[in-house]
């Protein structure tokens, strides 16, 4: 016999800056850290300069897309409840 499947958990909101903020400072910590190691970062090593670029490039995304994404949800569930609320009750 199956249990009951249990309810979906609430969604968590929270601000989405601040974990944006700290992963694109640790990625530009990280990027100055290898620039100051100049010519004493060995060859083989210098493909994590490219990485910490595009952790900064991705953080910085973030910041700009997540606020157009916020608000464009929230446009779709405004009009959702619009549409919702035009509809003829059938009961």
């Amino acid at each position: 016999m199956r249990k009951p499947r249990q309810p979906d958990p609430d969604v968590h909101e929270s601000d989405y800056r601040v974990p944006a903020g700290i992963g694109t400072l640790a990625w530009t910590a990280a990027l100055v850290v290898l620039l100051a190691l100049g010519e004493d970062l060995p060859e083989s090593e210098r493909w994590w300069i490219g990485v910490c670029v595009t952790g900064i490039v991705l953080g910085v995304f973030g910041f700009l897309y997540i606020p157009r994404l916020l608000r464009r949800r929230a446009q779709a569930a405004a009009r959702a409840d619009e549409t919702e609320s035009d509809r003829p009750d059938l009961h």
